[in-house]
């Protein structure tokens, strides 16, 4: 199963939300990566075929997802940004409304709500009303319903917003167990959401992908520009004006130790440090966009 996408391009009015960004995706879990309003949201409405595009193509084992219409609807598994949750129903009831408009059967959605209420570890809360969960347990429910119709593509729009750092982890976790044999694209702009699971990292600017690759390439491609420094007090505010600091804590002699994100070693005493994805999130969006 090969998904492509070819110069995919859309624009609202004068402003251009996604700029011509090609792609291949096979089985795997792809990460995207980007500050918000990068254009991640409209290229994922776009994967689900919620959004034409303006220009370009997607393209299901070389054939449009235009053409294919409800056929490729069939194979896909979406959990947008804002999902729309009904907090007056149980989750139970929630999953086999879901599962009907799927288009699944009666004698199969409750079966297959059942196992996946359980597969989230919902299965003790399913007679409980949508309104009495937490965010994360929404979330749960969320990647469930995606599940209903056990999908070869799954999308993921920023499914871990909100979510405290605990849950964050319980449901990369999810993630990942669901993932095998399908094409999983996952947005965020949380690094640690794509660092531990994602097999592929898609970076995401201005409507553009400036960067891509295995996590590992990404990471080494910093090499050289990750530094520590460690100053008094003045000097160490003049390098968090001059540079992007990552991170700074106090030593135990009173001085200030930085990592610092920048092309050429920045004082003559800085060592160079091993990058993270992290670092080059911030070096890619360091002016902020």
């Amino acid at each position: 199963m090969e998904l492509a996408i070819d110069r995919l391009t859309r624009q609202f009015d004068a402003k251009i939300a996604v700029d011509r960004v090609s792609a291949t995706f096979v089985p795997g879990v792809y990460g995207l990566l980007g500050a918000n309003g990068a254009g991640k949201t409209t290229l994922m409405r776009m994967l689900c075929d919620v959004l034409r595009p303006t220009s370009g193509h997607i393209l299901l084992d070389g054939r449009d997802i235009c053409s294919l219409g409800s056929d490729y609807r069939a194979q896909l598994g979406y959990l947008p940004q804002d999902f729309g949750y009904y907090p007056e129903f149980t989750a139970l009831d929630f999953m086999e409304y879901m599962a009907s408009l799927k288009g699944i059967s009666r004698s199969s959605a409750r079966r297959r709500s059942l196992e996946l209420l359980d597969a989230v570890s919902l299965i003790g809360e399913a007679r409980r009303k949508i309104k009495t969960f937490s965010g994360g347990m929404k979330q749960r429910l969320g990647i469930a319903q995606a599940m209903l119709n056990e999908p070869k593509i799954l999308v993921l729009d920023e499914p871990t917003a909100g979510l405290d750092p605990k849950e964050r982890v319980r449901f990369r976790n999810l993630i990942a167990s669901f993932a095998q044999d399908k094409i999983v694209v996952l947005s965020t702009h949380i690094v640690s959401d794509v660092e531990h699971i994602a097999d592929h990292i898609i970076v995401m600017r201005a409507g553009a992908f400036i960067m891509e690759g295995k996590p590992e390439s990404i990471v080494h491609s910093m090499e050289g520009r990750v530094w520590e420094c460690v100053a008094a007090e003045r000097e160490a505010a003049d390098l968090e004006e001059r540079f992007t600091v990552a991170n700074a804590h106090y030593t135990a002699d009173g001085r200030t130790a930085l990592r610092i994100i920048a092309d050429e070693r920045p004082t003559l005493n800085a060592a160079p440090l091993a990058p993270t994805l992290e670092d080059v999130y911030l070096y890619m969006f360091r002016d902020g966009q």
